[in-house]
């Protein structure tokens, strides 16, 4: 068995709970949030989007699985701490090369182990998303408390810079090349890439500081607008480098962060929401094809619903004149725009369309992996995208 050394977990509001470290001993700071998805947690601590996030997870025993070379996100571990009910003594999978716990010591990622994660969920769930603190380093929760509430909070935060690339790099096309796919690096997930890879696309990867100019140096057919962590509300040059491909009707994709870019580059505005999404088990409906999606979450923020929006009246799907009825469009300097998806839970805008220039979005993950494959199609709508783009440009 491990030798643990005491830990405590103190919420801004006081809330305490006490355990052992796992991991690293030490003490961390960050947002506390929780997770839902039973399985996938090597793909949760590598996702980029959880970069100052303290998870908790709700499955009860975590480390069944171990850990292995092949299903990491990224190259490290981004959450700033981790809470968990029940370590499992024991890796037992034919794919495991270590233990989680032995992991999270290695890369210095301090948790907690043997606390009530239940409740600890409950409550963020009556009170809402939270500053934390993690210690093994000390026990005094009054102490560690000062220490929690001198912390950065989650609004406001700029993140991006963080975790973006240093250099720009390439992800080839499995086959032959179909297509050339300029992706925003804000937080990106290894899969994301291999996903397009499997459709032939060629992807370029860019850190968050490129520009319009450097996107479009590779000639893409289409530009992506990834994942990551933080407020949205402090990507303007994000925003304005969205707004500049819009105006040059490049299509564009973007996904959960880059979700919430392109509807602050269509006008509207975010907000916080009190816990977020995070797992692997959200209901989505799509007004495209009028179907419940069970999908992959990991954001904190989300759009607002657009003011005065009016439901469509004509059926279609993916035409720019014709769409399916009841989904609300508003109008915006590039066109009309659909909400063209909604979470099921709490009517959380989890979609966009744009009618007259090239672009659409999702505020989930449709490579999730860990998780479920329902939206999957969305990279085939990426290259319907591109086609029916590359044909009105013949036509014009």
């Amino acid at each position: 068995m491990t030798a643990r050394k005491p830990a405590i977990l103190v919420l801004e509001d006081g809330r305490a709970f006490r355990g052992e470290s796992y991991g690293a001993v030490g003490e961390t700071f960050g947002e506390a949030v929780f997770n839902t998805a039973m399985t996938g947690y090597q793909e949760t601590l590598t996702d980029p989007s959880y970069y100052g996030q303290v998870v908790c997870q709700t499955a009860p025993q975590i480390g069944n699985t171990g850990i292995n070379s092949e299903d990491d996100e990224s190259d490290r571990v981004w959450v700033a701490g981790y809470a968990i009910a029940d370590p499992s003594p024991r890796p037992s999978n034919w794919r495991s090369e270590k233990g989680l716990e032995e992991w999270l010591e290695e890369q210095g990622v301090v948790g907690i182990c043997g606390i009530d994660t239940r409740a600890l969920t409950r409550h963020l769930r009556e009170r809402g998303a939270m500053r934390v603190g993690v210690s093994s380093a000390t026990e005094d929760a009054a102490e560690l408390l000062e220490r929690v509430k001198a912390s950065p909070e989650m609004a406001g935060a700029s993140f991006v810079d963080e975790v973006t690339t240093a250099e720009r790099y390439t992800v080839a096309a499995e086959g032959e090349k179909r297509y050339t796919v300029a992706a925003l690096d804000l937080g990106i997930k290894r899969n994301t890439p291999r996903s397009m890879a499997a459709r032939g696309i060629e992807t370029h990867v860019f850190p968050a500081s490129a520009t319009a100019e450097d996107l479009l140096s590779t000639e893409p057919d289409a530009v992506f607008l990834s994942n990551g962590p933080g407020d949205p509300a402090t990507a303007g040059d994000q925003v304005a480098l969205t707004r500049e491909l819009l105006r040059r009707r490049v299509p564009v994709f973007g996904i959960c962060f880059g979700n919430q870019i392109l509807g602050r580059a269509l006008g509207l505005g975010t907000y916080k929401l009190k816990y977020g999404h995070r797992g692997i088990n959200q209901p989505v409906f799509d007004r495209h094809t009028e179907k419940v999606e069970v999908t992959a979450h990991n954001h904190g923020f989300a759009l607002e619903m657009p003011d005065g929006a009016r439901p469509a009246t004509v059926s279609g799907d993916f035409d720019p004149s014709a769409h399916r009825g009841g989904t609300p469009v508003f109008s915006t300097e590039f066109g009309e725009v659909e909400v063209s998806h909604v979470c099921l839970n709490d009517n959380v805008v989890e979609g966009l369309t744009c009618r007259e220039v090239p672009a659409f979005s999702v505020q989930y993950h449709p490579e999730a992996a860990a998780g479920p494959h329902d939206a999957d199609y969305l990279f085939d709508r990426l290259v319907r995208l591109i086609e029916s783009s590359k044909g009105a440009e013949q036509n014009a």
